[in-house]
């Protein structure tokens, strides 16, 4: 069994609900305060969950496929395997990113990239945003600001792939 403490960096419990929909709360209060007092900062479940005001008075991040109010029975048939939730499969050891778009994972060999590319990727999009909020648009200039933006994030990809 993998303790919270020998994991490197700010550990995440991460599961995937067998149970597709689900049919029971796989987390709630107890559970993320049990998580967050073992040293767990977030939960990512495929579950659902329940006491979701609760948990998010604990200040403990969960991304979840839902809410539920039902208790269930939880087996947990292994640990330390990958798992599928929200769309991507998940190693143990994996890097992740999560915000109010969802969760993600990020290369460890490019982790030290990922925040000044997204600077730049933002910059790009708002090259169409400030054009959009100018109250002067037409067809013509949203098209050179849309071809701004893509070369800028043309520009942000050949420099991640060193070239």
């Amino acid at each position: 069994v993998t303790r919270f403490s020998e994991v490197p960096g700010s550990p995440v419990v991460v599961f995937q609900d067998l149970d597709d929909p689900p049919v029971a709360a796989t987390f709630g209060e107890v559970m993320c305060t049990a998580y967050r007092a073992s040293g767990a900062s977030g939960l990512i479940t495929s579950g659902a969950g329940r006491d979701l005001p609760q948990v998010r008075a604990l200040g403990f991040p969960v991304f979840t496929s839902g809410a539920i109010c039902s208790h269930g029975y939880a087996h947990i048939p292994s640990i330390q395997v990958p798992v599928s939730v929200g769309g991507i499969t998940v190693h143990p050891g994996d890097l992740l990113h999560g915000d109010s778009n969802g969760v993600t994972t990020i290369p460890r060999e490019i982790a030290s990239e990922v925040g000044p590319a997204c600077e730049q990727f933002a910059a790009a999009e708002a090259v169409i945003l400030d054009y959009l909020k100018s109250g002067k648009a037409t067809t013509k200039g949203m098209a050179e600001a849309e071809a701004e933006c893509h070369e800028m994030i043309a520009r942000i990809a050949r420099q991640a792939a060193g070239k």
